[in-house]
């Protein structure tokens, strides 16, 4: 038996659930545009530990959304992350942000799964996945243009969702795209990705484990 900690921080949704082999038992997430991560995440996992009627040393691991994503609430995410596998001497699991978010689609009739995540302007952070969720084409920061992802739309549905999604509509237009604009990430579908790479012990280095920004960090001042 494995029970795994999942903390998904990537986005504005602070998402925290607990899994038993691969199950989700217990979750609790807040999506708000404020990023509320730094006062909810802690809070949150105790609430989770306490629904779960479990200790913290009953953990066999803890599991966090990589990225891409806020360069805030990864980096939070990850801290409290690291400290606690420090802390109980568990390991630690990373779960792509973009392959859990893909998890959500319900869409059973498309050939194509872009999860996209809003990088600011007409930017997104985008993965391609066949409908078996296997990658096809790795995460990359990509501009929007009206002939992006047309390789797709050319040989069947496609279905672009999350965030990003959103700056896709009115830009591309075909009729084999479909968009989902309100998915964001979520600890609930971590659950499963996570106790499969448990059993692979597919571990990261606690020490040096960096979040996947994919761009570096840039400062935004406020116009005066």
């Amino acid at each position: 038996m494995a029970l795994i900690l999942n903390l998904e921080t990537a986005t504005t949704n602070c998402s925290v659930s607990i899994a038993k082999d691969g199950k989700i038992i217990a979750i609790k997430e807040h999506n708000t545009p404020n990023y509320s991560h730094s006062e909810q995440l802690h809070v949150f996992i105790q609430d989770v530990l306490k629904a779960a009627a479990i200790k913290k040393k009953d953990l066999d691991a803890i599991a966090i959304s990589k990225g891409p994503g806020s360069y805030t609430g990864l980096r939070i995410g990850v801290s409290a992350a690291k400290g606690l596998c420090y802390a109980l001497d568990i390991p630690l699991i990373s779960v792509p942000t973009l392959r859990s978010m893909a998890e959500q689609a319900t869409k059973t009739d498309v050939e194509y799964i872009i999860p996209l995540l809003d990088a600011r302007r007409m930017e997104v952070y985008s993965t391609v996945f066949d409908n078996s969720f296997s990658e096809i084409r790795p995460t990359k920061a990509e501009i929007i243009e009206a002939t992006s992802f047309q390789e797709y739309l050319s040989k069947g549905k496609v279905l672009l969702m999350g965030s990003g999604a959103e700056k896709c509509m009115g830009i591309i237009d075909h009729e084999n795209v479909m968009f989902n604009t309100t998915t964001v990430p979520s600890s609930r579908e971590m659950g499963s990705l996570s106790f499969n790479k448990y059993k692979d012990n597919d571990f990261e280095d606690v020490a040096y484990f960096e979040p996947y920004y994919l761009k570096d960090f840039v400062l935004q001042r406020k116009k005066s």
